[in-house]
C-alpha cells in the first residue's frame, strides 16, 4: 500500500458529513438528491463531499439521465477489513442509525424507487436506487 493512498483515504474519513454519507452509501446506492434529503444539506455541500470521497477512492458514480447514483467503491480486499470496523461502528452510533432510518422512510414515501439487493462490506441486505 502506497502511503500517500493511505493518508488520502483516511483523510477523506476524517469529516463527520463523509462518515453520514458513507453509512448510507453501506445501505446501497444511491440518488444524490436522496442523501441531500436525508441528511438536510444543500445540494452543493453533498456534492462537495461526494467528489472528496469519489476522489480519495470510497465513492464511484454513474450517471442515468439527470440523475447521478452513488455507491461505495469497489474496495480492494486491503480496504475490507475498514470498512467492517465502520459499518459495525455505525451500527452503534445513534446519529447513523436516525440518518438510516430517515433514508428508509425517505424511501417508504418514493424519493426514489429502491430495490433491495446483497450490497456492503458484510453482505448485508442493502437498497440500490434506480430512476
Amino acid at each position: 500500500m502506497i502511503l500517500s493512498e493511505l493518508d488520502r483515504r483516511l483523510k477523506a474519513l476524517a469529516d463527520p458529513t463523509r462518515l453520514r454519507i458513507l453509512n448510507l452509501l453501506m445501505e446501497g446506492e444511491l440518488c444524490g438528491c436522496d442523501i441531500q434529503h436525508v441528511l438536510g444539506l444543500t445540494q452543493s455541500n453533498v456534492s462537495r463531499h461526494l467528489a472528496y470521497l469519489k476522489h480519495s477512492g470510497w465513492v464511484a458514480d454513474r450517471r442515468e439521465g439527470y440523475r447521478v447514483f452513488h455507491r461505495l467503491a469497489n474496495a480492494a480486499g486491503q480496504w475490507q477489513p475498514l470498512l467492517a470496523f465502520l459499518h459495525s461502528s455505525f451500527r452503534q452510533d445513534r446519529m447513523l442509525r436516525q440518518d438510516r432510518t430517515r433514508l428508509r422512510r425517505a424511501v417508504g414515501r418514493g424519493a426514489c424507487q429502491l430495490r433491495p439487493q446483497e450490497y456492503g462490506p458484510e453482505g448485508a441486505t442493502a437498497w440500490t436506487a434506480r430512476a
